[in-house]
Formats: structure tokens, C-alpha cells, sequence
């Protein structure tokens, strides 16, 4: 029987609709948007430092058994994972948050500011989630409870990783992401995918800053020891100076990067921090002591940057009669965002935060341990805008400063892409 015209239109008509559907982003209700303020707000207030987040990850844990996850604690010291296993085979995503605060002393006038105080470094410091981790710890326990609730429309298995100390753990510690590895996190359950969310204050409220490639840069720090002949001031004849012999190896690095790095490959800096030797003005030490920091974008650039440092300070002191002993303490390496996957989530972005609030960011000379997970399996790591309109985000207190202030509309967005990752990445 041939079609009618008001048929064919009907099932056009359906056929749209189920197409709209399927584009349309899951959505968080009001109640659990609300639910997620309360939660960031609680750990704003009760803020821990690295590798001491005891109470936060309590909280975090007790949710997750709530759910009816499979729950592990005690990872990396304090991290909490929680297994999340959907009603249809498919595969296993990661999601990941950070959850220690820093050792500021919270500056804003919000009424849930922190009042906490610790000791760190043999001082007494106060305590602040001046990073935003507060949030990406309810923004992803909100996700938990979200795809919870749609367990049976999951295609595979979620991770949910609570991470402590991304911003380093304690001296003589190990921590953060690189030791939850180490302790078997990806072990029993490899996941195909790990996404990871940062608010900051260079982008305003709901806006998604992504990069294909090189995102964040690796940071490693560096200690150089001179090693001279101490002397009279009036004398220096009469041994080696190792001020004069610091002094140009700190002028001689500065070619590493600007001779002999290959600077197509990615932006590379060699700084000193600390220059420290000496006790009086007509006493030339024994020795001075350097240290900085090396930021690049490259890994293999990395490597070579690390050798031609040894190198350099090793013939500069000798040059002198000195001595150089150099030690490279490796931090994180390269946040690199995986092209296929940035590629695949991109218009899930789009749809979840709108197509005009998703910009490509520039290369950030921070770094980020997301790292660790990211040369595991492909990742993809973005920033969360969370500049309130009427403020310029150019003048913005940024992340780790005592005024930093994040706009909570923009919890909504974050949890709602972790949701939307998972079901998308799934199809």
C-alpha cells in the first residue's frame, strides 16, 4: 500500500526527533546540582594538604559505597577508586579528580572560606583549596551519583579516581598520581580512556579549554652544586671561586635552550630559582649552591635537555677549577592530550557547554601529574572556566592565589561532560 503524504511526514518527523534525542547532552537535575555546591563547599572549608587528605576521602568513599560501587582505599596513601560496572558490555573509562588543597592562607570573603591551619615545613601555614581541587572532587562525585542512577544504559565499566597530592607530596614522600600507578591502580582493570577536568580562571564561567597534543608542559627540578677552594676575598688567587664559576654556568645554560634544543619540536626553558653561597663580603666560599626548574613541551627534548644541563655545568666549572655535580629531580612529565580521542570528544564538548564556550587553549608552562595517566592509556585533560561574568579573566586572581574564587555555575558543566564522556566515548 503505497505511503500517504501525512504517513511519510509522521515518521519523518519521528526520525528527527530520535536523531535530536540522540545529539541531545545528558543532563544533571537542579537537586544534584545543588547537592554538588554542598559538597564543594564542605571541602572548601575543610581543606587537607597532599598525601593528608583523610577526611576528604572518607567522604568520597563512604559515597561511593553508597552508590553500590566496588570501593578501594588506601592507594597512594589516601586515593579512593571507586568501580562503577555498566548493564551492557563495553569499554572501561576513567575518570579522574584531585583532591588536596594547598598551604595558603585563604584570602577571599566568601562564608565558606577556610579557616584552616597546619603545620608544613615546620611552620604554621594556613590551608586552602586555592586550585579548585574542591571542586573537581564534587564535580565528579556528583558524575558518580549521575551515572549511578543510568547504570543500565552504560556500555562498559567507569573508573572513578580520587587522586591526592597532584600538587607534590610532602619532602621524603611519594605521592599523587605516579605512585597510584606504581601501587597498581591500572593493574587488574586497564582503562581504554582516562579524562581529566581542571578549573582555572584564565577562561570565564562554563567555558571548555582544550588542546590536541602537547597541553601542559613537564617540570623538573634542578639542584648544581660548585664545588671551589675557599679563600681570602683580597686572595682569590690563592684558591677557586665558585661564585665566578656560578655565575657562568647560569650564563652558559641559557644556550641550551636558545643553540642547542631543537625548538621546532616545543617551547623549552631552563630558570634558576636559587642562588645561594657565601657568608661574608671578603670571603670567597667553597661553594654555592643552584637550583631551578626546566619546563618543555617535548619528551624527547626533555632527555636532552637533562644531558646537555650536566654537561654544560660539569666543562663550565672545570673551565674554572671547579667542580659541578649536577642532580635532576624528575617531575612530571608532558601533559599530552591523545589527537583521536581529543578529536572524538570534541563534539560532546560542543553539546554539553555549547559550541561558542569551547576554545583551544594555548600552551600552559604549568604541569600536571594527569600526566602519569595519560603515557598509561589515551587521555584527554581539559580546563574548566570558572571566571564569573562582569570580571575579566585576564585580571582574575589565578589558580593558587589566596584571592582565588571559582564561580560554583560552572560545577554543573564539569559534571555533566564526566557524564557525557562516558556514554559517548561508549558508542
Amino acid at each position: 500500500m503505497k505511503p500517504t503524504a501525512l504517513a511519510l511526514a509522521c515518521v519523518t518527523s519521528l526520525l528527527a526527533s530520535h536523531a535530536s534525542f540522540a545529539q541531545d547532552p545528558v543532563r544533571i537535575s537542579a537537586d544534584l546540582e545543588s547537592q554538588v555546591i554542598e559538597w564543594r563547599r564542605d571541602f572548601h572549608q575543610n581543606p587537607e594538604l597532599s598525601n593528608r587528605e583523610f577526611r576528604t576521602s572518607k567522604i568520597v568513599a563512604e559515597h561511593l559505597r553508597e552508590l553500590g560501587m566496588d570501593v578501594q582505599t588506601g592507594i597512594a596513601h589516601t586515593g579512593v577508586v571507586g568501580i562503577l560496572k555498566g548493564g551492557k558490555p563495553g569499554p572501561v573509562v576513567a575518570l579522574r579528580a584531585d583532591m588536596d588543597a594547598l598551604p595558603v592562607t585563604e584570602r577571599t570573603d566568601v562564608p565558606f572560606k577556610s579557616r584552616v591551619t597546619t603545620e608544613y615545613r615546620g611552620e604554621e601555614v594556613g590551608v586552602m583549596h586555592a586550585c579548585g581541587h574542591d571542586m573537581h572532587i564534587a564535580m565528579l562525585m556528583g558524575a558518580a551519583e549521575k551515572l549511578t542512577a543510568m547504570r543500565e544504559d552504560i556500555a562498559g565499566t567507569v573508573m572513578f579516581i580520587f587522586q591526592p597530592a597532584e600538587e607534590g607530596a610532602p619532602k621524603g614522600e611519594e605521592g599523587g598520581a605516579e605512585l597510584m600507578l606504581e601501587e597498581g591502580l591500572f593493574a587488574d582493570l586497564k582503562p581504554d580512556a582516562v579524562f581529566g577536568i581542571h578549573v582555572g580562571s584564565s577562561a570565564p564561567t562554563g567555558y571548555i579549554a582544550y588542546r590536541s597534543g602537547p597541553l601542559m608542559a613537564s617540570a623538573d627540578r634542578f639542584e648544581i652544586n660548585v664545588q671551589g677552594v675557599q679563600t681570602h676575598g683580597s686572595r682569590p688567587w690563592g684558591g677557586v671561586d665558585p661564585i665566578v664559576a656560578a655565575a657562568q654556568i647560569i650564563n652558559n645554560t641559557q644556550t641550551i635552550i636558545s643553540r642547542q634544543t631543537n625548538i621546532t619540536n616545543g617551547p623549552a626553558v631552563v630558570s634558576f630559582g636559587i642562588v645561594d653561597g657565601g657568608v661574608r663580603n671578603n670571603i670567597i666560599p667553597d661553594e654555592v649552591y643552584l637550583e631551578g626548574t626546566i619546563r618543555n613541551f617535548d619528551m624527547d627534548n626533555r632527555a636532552q635537555i637533562f644531558e646537555d644541563l650536566k654537561t654544560t655545568a660539569e666543562h663550565t666549572a672545570k673551565s674554572s677549577g671547579a667542580e659541578a655535580h649536577v642532580h635532576i629531580d624528575e617531575g612530571y612529565p608532558v601533559t599530552v592530550n591523545d589527537a583521536e580521542l581529543t578529536e572524538q570528544m570534541l563534539p560532546t564538548m560542543k553539546r554539553v557547554a555549547g559550541a561558542d564556550k569551547v576554545v583551544v587553549s594555548p600552551l600552559i608552562t604549568g604541569a600536571e601529574d594527569f600526566s602519569f595517566y595519560a603515557l598509561e592509556v589515551p587521555g584527554l585533560f581539559v580546563f574548566l572556566g570558572v571566571t564569573p561574568e562582569g570580571q575579566d579573566p585576564a585580571t582574575a586572581p589565578s589558580n593558587h592565589s589566596p584571592y582565588f574564587y571559582a564561580d560554583e555555575a560552572a560545577l554543573k558543566v564539569g559534571t555533566e561532560m564526566y557524564v557525557n564522556w562516558v556514554f559517548d566515548y561508549s558508542k
